[in-house]
């Protein structure tokens, strides 16, 4: 999907180049914080890959509670949860990521893509980073 297709999909809007992750992302992303944490503790935002683009291996850690949900809104991406096979997504998919479970998530090589994240609330929650998608894993997805 290219550019202009894809604004026309991507309801929440691209937001702003997402530098402050910059080094957790291999390619470029874009962030729209849809909600304000001064007036709520459950943080969403419009996530958008360009094409390529991925976010590196990371954990969302909780005692209790926590994790991740991703709500698939625009284009096409992967999700992948470590010694399991990648899964593709397409708009209306709703992936939820348990606490303490090592992830990465993105574009397609051929595709934009968008999904709101929501922070899930939790006791002593910490995201940890890990190591990038290496071109070799992320080269064999859809073979």
């Amino acid at each position: 999907m290219n550019k202009q297709e894809f604004e026309k999909e991507n309801i929440f809007g691209l937001g702003e180049p997402n530098v402050n992750f910059a080094k957790y992302f291999i390619g470029n992303s874009y962030l729209n914080p849809l909600t304000d944490m001064n007036k709520t503790s459950l943080f969403i935002a419009n996530v958008t890959f360009e094409p390529g683009c991925r976010n590196n291996w990371h954990i969302h850690h909780a005692k209790i509670g926590g994790g991740q949900i991703l709500i698939c809104v625009a284009g096409e991406g992967w999700y992948q949860e470590e010694g399991k096979v990648a899964i593709s997504l397409t708009p209306g998919m709703v992936i939820t990521i348990p606490a303490n479970v090592k992830h990465w998530h993105g574009a397609k090589n051929d595709s934009w893509f968008s999904h709101l994240a929501v922070e899930v609330p939790g006791e002593n929650t910490s995201n940890e980073w890990c190591e990038a998608v290496t071109d070799e894993e992320y080269d064999r997805l859809g073979e």
